[in-house]
């Protein structure tokens, strides 16, 4: 009998954390903690950055970090893991893009193209963001993404957003 290699069956997954309500650092590092506790493997984690809040602008700044992790979790599983660390950091749902302890996105999951009511993948706004894509491009600039068909540095190159995107110093 053949054992199948543990890298056969592991997600490659980028995911986004941000956060702009309490301690805002010591939040994305708890949220990483969970999720190496959870969902996977920690393969690699962006600087942490600072930036405007995007969507609606009437509120702190973000902290935003990308990680990239390996799980043997699918996607739907990953939402559910990342979703339920959410509530446990006190994330509220009521306001579309308004003030978070800890938000989680799924960026990037495998080169796979997700389309269903609870996801999206690739996370539709992810070239229009530069608070996204400067730490992506960060730890993973020749990642191609799977719709656009481009890497993450041209992505970059291409970006419109023109909220600063700064390295936090904490």
């Amino acid at each position: 009998m053949q054992l199948l290699s543990l890298s056969a069956i592991m997600n490659k997954v980028y995911l986004l954390l941000g956060s702009n309500e309490g301690d805002r650092a010591s939040c994305l590092q708890r949220a990483i903690q969970e999720i190496k506790e959870t969902c996977g493997i920690l393969i690699n984690k962006s600087s942490v950055y600072e930036t405007a809040a995007w969507g609606i602008e009437q509120q702190a700044a973000f902290l935003n970090q990308v990680i990239y992790i390996d799980t043997a979790l699918s996607p739907l599983q990953l939402l559910k893991a990342i979703q339920q660390i959410e509530d446990r950091s006190g994330r509220q749902r009521d306001i579309k893009w308004g003030p978070r302890t800890l938000d989680i996105d799924i960026l990037l999951y495998n080169d796979e193209i997700i389309h269903l009511p609870e996801l999206n993948v690739p996370h539709p706004f992810l070239q229009k963001r530069r608070f996204t894509i400067v730490p992506l491009a960060e730890i993973a600039p020749q990642v191609v993404h799977p719709v656009l068909r481009k890497t993450i540095t041209q992505l970059l190159a291409d970006c419109n957003d023109p909220l600063a995107v700064s390295i936090f110093k904490g």
